[in-house]
C-alpha cells in the first residue's frame, strides 16, 4: 500500500510541474502572437491602402484637395508594398502598454515626386493603423487618425514611408 501512494505523489508533483512550465510558456507565445497578429494587421491594411493608392479612390473632400495639390495621385498607379519593419520603443507610461513604431517600405516606379509619395505613404499608413485597431476592437480608444492604434498589450505609431 505504501507504494502506491508514493506513486500518486509523485505524478501530482510531475502534474503540477508541466502545468507550471506550459503556462510560463503559453504566456510567452501570447505576447508573441498578439504583436504578430498586429503586425499581419499592419500588412493587410498597408495593402488596402496601397490598393485604394493605385486605384486613385478617394472621399469627395480628399478627392478635391487632391485635384488641387496633387494632379498625379489621381491617376491609377502601381504600389506595391515591400516590407513593414517595427521597432520597439519600449513602454509608454501614459498608456501603460509598449510602443511599437511601424516603418512601411512601398515602391512606386511611376510616382516619383516626393509630396505624392507624401500624400500616398500617409494613406497607407492611416489604413495600417486602421486594421489594427478594427482587429484588436479598439477603435474607441483612439483618435479618427488611428494615431495610435491601440492592441491589448500595445500601442502602434507610423514614420514616414520609405519609398525605394
Amino acid at each position: 500500500m505504501g507504494s502506491k501512494g508514493q506513486m500518486s505523489v509523485e505524478l501530482i508533483l510531475i502534474i503540477g510541474f508541466t502545468l507550471i512550465i506550459i503556462l510560463g510558456i503559453a504566456s510567452f507565445f501570447g505576447e508573441d502572437l498578439e504583436l504578430s497578429q498586429a503586425m499581419t494587421a499592419a500588412r493587410s491594411g498597408a495593402i488596402e491602402g496601397a490598393n485604394t493608392d493605385s486605384f486613385a479612390i478617394y472621399p469627395e473632400k480628399e478627392f478635391e484637395n487632391a485635384i488641387k495639390n496633387y494632379h498625379r495621385t489621381i491617376s491609377p498607379s502601381n504600389i506595391k508594398i515591400i516590407e513593414i519593419d517595427y521597432i520597439n520603443k519600449g513602454s509608454n507610461a501614459k498608456y501603460n502598454k509598449t510602443l511599437i513604431q511601424l516603418q512601411i517600405t512601398a515602391s512606386s516606379p511611376n510616382i516619383l515626386d516626393s509630396g505624392d509619395r507624401n500624400v500616398l505613404g500617409d494613406r497607407i499608413n492611416f489604413y495600417a493603423k486602421k486594421s489594427i485597431c478594427e482587429s484588436f476592437h479598439t477603435s474607441n480608444q483612439t483618435n479618427t487618425m488611428y494615431n495610435p492604434a491601440f492592441s491589448n498589450r500595445y500601442m502602434f505609431t507610423t514614420v514616414d514611408v520609405k519609398w525605394v
